[in-house]
């Protein structure tokens, strides 16, 4: 075997599946560096692990090739959660849509008039003797 004979081309390693793998992770860091839910400032990380594990006369090799990526975390979310007990007793949760249990708001985006968990106030149905919802 001729001396430049001895080195390996990552291209073509594994019938060209180690580049594969490589560019599988690198895609998936580069959409997570673009997604705006994810912090800039956190650094992500690629990596290729070689094991070779050699025979007694020690002439060949198994090669197993690990790629993996380590992105950032999501940034967390935030949201209040009003907790009560509907009117068999079972505790029940909502989320608080207005900023403040008990208050209505009027909603901007369809100019409808809400309960504090988002839900319609339908003051015809209440008239008529309905629920609010």
């Amino acid at each position: 075997m001729a001396q430049k004979d001895l080195i390996v081309d990552l291209n073509d390693l594994a019938n060209g599946a180690v580049a594969e793998h490589f560019n599988y992770e690198l895609q998936k860091l580069l959409e997570n560096i673009a997604d705006p839910n994810t912090d800039h400032k956190v650094k992500r990380k690629l990596q290729m692990n070689l094991t070779l594990e050699t025979n007694e006369e020690r002439e060949l090799a198994n090669c197993t090739i690990q790629v993996k990526s380590t992105p950032a975390p999501r940034k967390n979310v935030g949201s209040v959660i009003i907790i009560d007990r509907d009117e068999k007793g079972k505790t029940v949760g909502a989320e608080l849509k207005s900023g403040i249990k008990g208050q209505t708001y009027f909603d901007t985006d369809d100019t409808e008039l809400r309960e504090d968990t988002g839900n319609v106030i339908d003051y015809r149905a209440q008239k008529e003797g309905g629920n609010n919802k």
